[in-house]
């Protein structure tokens, strides 16, 4: 049985974690009879957006406290994870990542990561584990492993971004895994294409196979 880290950014695709993306990762890796904890840095949102409307609200909400939605309340401070005691870290996706996880939405290809978020990367990186993101978190690993090979699906303003970091970005459809070997990194677009539900559980399923052959 193995530990994966899936670390969530809020709950909520507009400004937190994709919900769909986060629920299917979980999903797979218990179907498939492994066990997971869940992580989300202990951080103040960039902002708050009514998922009816997609306007901005005019409250503040935490990163940590919103992942909880997702995690049933078992979740953890992601400077507080510890790679020697996980088997695999995989990240979802959402516009969190690219507004708390990091700044790439505001920055383009000039962002940067948030630290907790970068250090679980490196660590991981360091200790020769898999890592896997989903939708548009694969930039948190271009920016963190030098010359990553990694897919976010069709070419766009985040492939473009995550290439100006480093990276090597591979064109895939839906339900696709780009796997880097070397690196032991998988990567899958989800969401950053017009996708199902059920073409991101496929996607969801196809990583976690993926990682789980890269220990």
């Amino acid at each position: 049985m193995k530990k994966f880290a899936i670390v969530l950014s809020g709950c909520g695709v507009y400004d937190g974690a994709e919900i769909h993306e986060s629920v299917t990762a979980m999903l797979a890796v218990c179907r498939k009879g492994h066990i997971y904890q869940v992580f989300a840095p202990d951080i103040p949102q960039h902002h708050v957006v009514n998922h009816l409307t997609g306007e901005e609200m005019p409250e503040m909400r935490n990163v940590l406290v919103e992942s909880a939605r997702i995690a049933r309340g078992q979740i953890k401070d992601l400077s507080t994870f510890d790679a020697s005691q996980y088997d695999i870290l995989l990240f979802a996706g959402g516009f969190g990542v690219a507004k708390n996880m990091s700044d790439f939405s505001f920055k383009g290809e000039n962002y940067t990561v948030n630290a907790q978020a970068l250090q679980a990367i490196k660590s991981m990186h360091r200790a020769g584990k898999p890592i896997g993101a989903m939708c548009v978190s694969p930039v948190l690993l271009a920016d963190a492993i030098e010359n990553v090979e990694l897919t976010l699906g069709e070419r766009c303003g985040a492939s473009e971004a995550a290439e100006k970091h480093g990276a090597k970005h591979q064109v895939t459809t839906h339900s696709e895994v780009t796997v880097d070997r070397k690196n032991k990194v998988a990567t899958t677009p989800c969401y950053m294409l017009d996708a199902t539900i059920a073409q991101v559980a496929d996607g969801a399923e196809n990583i976690v196979d993926a990682l789980l052959k890269l220990i």
